[in-house]
């Protein structure tokens, strides 16, 4: 009878471990929720292939140096790490994970590769624990809140508008329509029409409501401060900004704008010009307009230090400048560097 009490113990023993076992390993797994004003990455990075973000003075990019696989930094440029083998980009960061699209045919050789790998991913901030969301292509995707917003591709459907929740749990269309997603502010995402008109659209992540803003001509819209910034397609794509608050319209270039990035202080913008193309940037209200970098550039990516683009048409070198003082364009060294060590 002894011996039977004995190992009656021992089994609720490790009943009980097992158990908390299991407890713990789910809280592990778990995703905590997220604010709605929680996005993952600004439209202006979005809009030029989500290859930086920033949090808590840590940035996580696509390094064209490697493939453009994944790795980390400080925003000064210190402390790099390798967070992936695999290409990414749309990258955005909230709370304590990564949501990025990922496809394994643009990094990493040898017979791992021979496999095609992509879709939506997430991971923790130090790369690990990575996990599948969706394994669609995904063009444009932002972070909401608990959920991942983005255009869903493939070869039955094309592209719709789908979200997926951070911890899977949930995976819809939103809309058949073609909605970019990297505008956004308050669960709010502004984006332009691109069938009957191009006019200025919010939906609310909410409820997923559509609402007409402004029956403008325009491209490519980026909030910042009260402010829809856009490329104005009705007068040769020139840069204006339209206020959410007063309705009104700002023409801040009459430049044609291939592509955009508008920053706390600057906005940074690609001109269209047979004679002189450059990348330039000038203040939010349209002033102080200063050559960057003559030339035609591409991948406009703004973090707190550093503006980083490369020329049209190659990946590398990466170019930076300080993004809000004196313009000084070096070669983005220190990832390459990182690669080779």
């Amino acid at each position: 009878m002894k011996k039977n009490w004995k190992l009656f113990l021992i089994i609720g023993i490790i009943i009980l471990l097992l158990g908390a076992s299991a407890i713990i390993s789910s809280l592990a797994g778990k995703v905590p929720s997220n604010d709605i004003s929680v996005t993952g990455n600004t439209a202006g990075n979005l809009n030029n292939g989500g290859l930086y973000a920033e949090s808590n003075g840590k940035v996580y990019f696509s390094n064209a140096y490697d493939n453009g696989c994944l790795y980390s930094m400080n925003s000064d440029e210190t402390e790099f790490e390798k967070l992936s083998t695999n290409q990414v980009n749309s990258i955005n960061v909230g709370g304590n994970f990564l949501y990025y699209y990922m496809d394994s045919s643009g990094g990493g050789t040898g017979l791992g590769y021979v496999v095609r790998t992509y879709g939506v991913y997430r991971s923790k901030l130090n790369g690990n624990d990575t996990k599948c969301l969706d394994r669609n292509a995904a063009v444009t995707m932002q972070l909401v809140g608990d959920y991942v917003y983005y255009q869903r591709y493939n070869n039955k459907d094309f592209t719709k508008f789908y979200k997926v929740k951070t911890d899977k749990s949930e995976n819809e269309l939103v809309s058949d329509i073609i909605i970019n997603p990297a505008a956004c502010y308050n669960g709010v995402i502004y984006f332009n029409g691109t069938e009957e008109n191009h006019y200025l659209y919010s939906l609310d992540t909410r409820t997923d409501s559509i609402s007409t803003v402004f029956e403008g001509n325009l491209w490519y819209p980026a909030y910042n401060a009260g402010y829809i910034y856009y490329m104005d397609v009705s007068s040769n794509y020139r840069l204006c900004r339209y206020s959410l608050y007063e309705n009104t319209v700002e023409i801040l270039t009459n430049d044609r704008v291939d592509t955009f990035n508008v920053g706390d202080s600057y906005i940074y913008y690609q001109r269209n010009s047979a004679t002189d193309p450059a990348l330039m940037r000038m203040r939010l209200d349209g002033s102080e307009p200063e050559v960057v970098a003559s030339g035609n550039y591409t991948n406009i990516n703004l973090t707190s230090t550093y503006a980083y683009f490369n020329a049209f048409g190659s990946d590398v070198p990466v170019y930076h400048t300080p993004v809000n003082g004196p313009v000084n364009v070096t070669t983005f060294t220190a990832a390459m560097d990182a690669v080779e060590k």
